[in-house]
């Protein structure tokens, strides 16, 4: 008689299935994908049956659902999430450098932006936010780790401020950061900022501003760690990251693992800011499509301000986001069949959605990086005076699978974070599973609308 699998030899042995089946997307000769930014940059795009690629990413993620099921061996789960090694601190020399490059990033932004030619693939501005920092230095917090404490320059700035350290409204919470990232990303969306230098400027100042003005009523650390959505979202695209900032130095851990543990997400409102990580992106995109054009076109033609439709449309969808997920979670509730509230449930799986943010970002960004690093190495041996014109890589056609491969690598990487969160809540098996009912549905819809916009080809927003 043979003998049952164990559940790590049951994973072992399906891996190969599901990875085949990711292999197959991200090579597939017709498979498209864009990335966000500069407007004027140009966009690879490959194609693929829209109902295979969509059908096939959703499998991927159920398929990925019931390995993870199999698993179910709690040390062994314990042990992938706690592994880690000690690195080496970095000294205060190092601290210093990433700081005072921050700063000067931040100078040569509004130099440049005041003073630099108006043309957005030759001005430091623009490259600097959306190739150097959006770009590139994003990737890095959740490919590498998050360095943004060190560099930011805000905070440098805020910081030498004087505070009157009033207390932060507890009422308040992250949602002053949710509403900064919504209004961010919206003013990217409607307005010229990723071409027009004087305008990004002109933003980056005003940024400032608040951050002095919140700094100097609420103390740095309170503003900075709750209110200020640029640190908030670096700090959450960290927590996918290997390595991580500890009381005793550095730490390498397994991608993802950070998600895992419970208590940075804390209540209503910090689920409300992951969500709107994952939104942002997808709204971005979104908005580039043909069937947003279609669908905001009547609505233009027959006197709607642009403006207005736009900010309904992320209003509505920011809703819509979050209501699918509060709604799993209550769905969790009740195919667990546990007295743990709707509320404790959608706060301890809410941080395995920072993962499927993480791989969107990645795929809507990395033509991008990758096309205008050139430029912006070039362009920031003179800032002022930059030569033209400035080179540009042609990114390779492999470039769009590689942005596939992170949608659906953020994916599974989400199903094992909620797999093991849902492990960490239950003592029993069955329970575990069944709460992840909702959340694999929810993500399924999460991959399936991913994988649809970086489907389309892309292309500025229309109307405004």
């Amino acid at each position: 008689m043979r003998r049952p699998l164990r559940s790590t030899e049951v994973a072992r042995r399906a891996l190969p299935a599901v990875a085949a089946v990711v292999l197959v997307l991200a090579t597939a000769d017709r498979a498209a994908a864009h990335a966000g930014g500069i407007r004027s940059a140009a966009r690879e795009t490959v194609t693929v049956p829209t109902w295979l690629f969509l059908a096939t990413g959703g499998a991927v993620v159920g398929a990925s659902f019931l390995l993870a099921s199999a698993v179910t061996d709690r040390t062994y789960i314990r042990r992938i999430d706690t592994w880690g090694r000690s690195l080496p601190a970095l000294g205060p020399l190092v601290r210093l450098v990433a700081r005072g490059v921050g700063l000067a990033a931040l100078a040569v932004t509004v130099a440049a932006g005041l003073f630099g030619p108006p043309d957005p693939l030759r001005n430091a501005a623009v490259l600097i936010v959306w190739v150097g920092w959006w770009g590139l230095f994003a990737l890095s917090a959740y490919l590498v780790g998050n360095a943004w404490p060190a560099v930011d320059p805000f905070r440098a700035v805020a910081g030498a401020a004087p505070s009157l350290d009033r207390e932060y409204p507890a009422r308040l919470g992250s949602w002053p950061a949710v509403v900064g990232l919504l209004a961010l990303v919206y003013l990217e969306v409607v307005t010229p900022l990723a071409d027009d230098p004087f305008l990004l400027t002109l933003l980056v100042l005003g940024y400032l501003a608040i951050s002095v003005a919140g700094s100097v009523v609420f103390g740095v650390d309170d503003w900075f760690g709750n209110a200020d959505p640029v640190s908030r979202l670096l700090a959450a695209y960290g927590r996918v990251a290997p390595v991580a900032r500890t009381a005793d130095g550095l730490r390498l851990r397994l991608p993802g693992m950070g998600l895992t543990e419970a208590g940075w997400v804390d209540g209503r409102d910090d689920v409300g800011f992951v969500v709107a990580v994952v939104f942002v992106t997808t709204y971005d995109g979104f908005v580039g499509t043909a069937l947003w054009a279609d669908l905001a076109g009547p609505l233009v033609g027959v006197g709607v301000p642009a403006l207005v439709v736009y900010l309904l449309a992320m209003l509505a969808g920011y809703g819509l986001f979050l209501g699918l997920y509060l709604a799993a979670a209550r769905t969790a509730r009740r195919t667990a069949d546990t007295y743990v509230a709707p509320a404790e449930l959608a706060r301890r799986f809410a941080p395995s959605l920072l993962a499927i943010a993480a791989g969107y970002h990645l795929a809507h960004n990395l033509a991008t990086a990758l096309s205008l690093s050139p430029a912006l190495a070039t362009v920031l041996t003179a800032p002022l005076s930059p030569p033209a014109p400035v080179p540009v890589l042609v990114v390779p056609g492999w470039v769009g699978a590689v942005g596939v491969a992170a949608v659906l690598g953020g994916h599974l990487l989400a199903v094992w974070v909620a797999h093991a969160t849902a492990y960490d809540l239950f003592p029993d098996r069955l329970q575990a599973i069944r709460s992840q009912y909702g959340v694999t549905v929810a993500m399924v819809a999460y991959t399936m609308a991913s994988l649809w916009i970086i489907s389309r080809p892309g292309g500025a927003p229309p109307f405004v």
